[in-house]
């Protein structure tokens, strides 16, 4: 079955589908292949923010067609090695913004009273 995974570095939100049979190592392989950075240079984290291993499966860090769905896709974060350093970066996920509140006429429930004032 298929998963549906948000990648998340940053401002960064890489969106992607694999099979629950699929590898932490396929899946930095798919990464490497939109941000041209190695398996090597990645490091993954589950929801719990604890590190994914290369050689275990999706299905074993619990993410299954039932909870990362195409509507709903599960989290998973990014983090980079530092080759100044050869340490990795702390896991960083910049919030999303939250859109402005939606203006009176365009809430639901406010055409009938919009429609009465105006035939009044």
């Amino acid at each position: 079955m298929d998963v549906f995974l948000m990648v998340r570095r940053c401002e960064t939100t890489i969106f992607l589908d694999a099979k629950e049979t699929t590898s932490v190592l396929e899946l930095k392989k798919m990464i490497e292949g939109i941000t041209k950075r190695s398996p090597g240079d990645q490091r993954l984290f589950n929801k719990d923010d604890q590190i994914m291993e290369d050689d275990k499966s999706l299905s074993d860090y619990g993410l299954n067609a039932n909870v990362a769905k195409a509507q709903f896709p599960a989290e998973v974060g990014l983090a980079y090695k530092d080759s100044a350093t050869n340490t990795y970066e702390d896991l960083k996920k910049t919030p999303y913004s939250s859109p402005p509140e939606l203006p009176d006429a365009m809430k639901p429930g406010q055409e009938a009273a919009t429609a009465e004032t105006a035939t009044a």
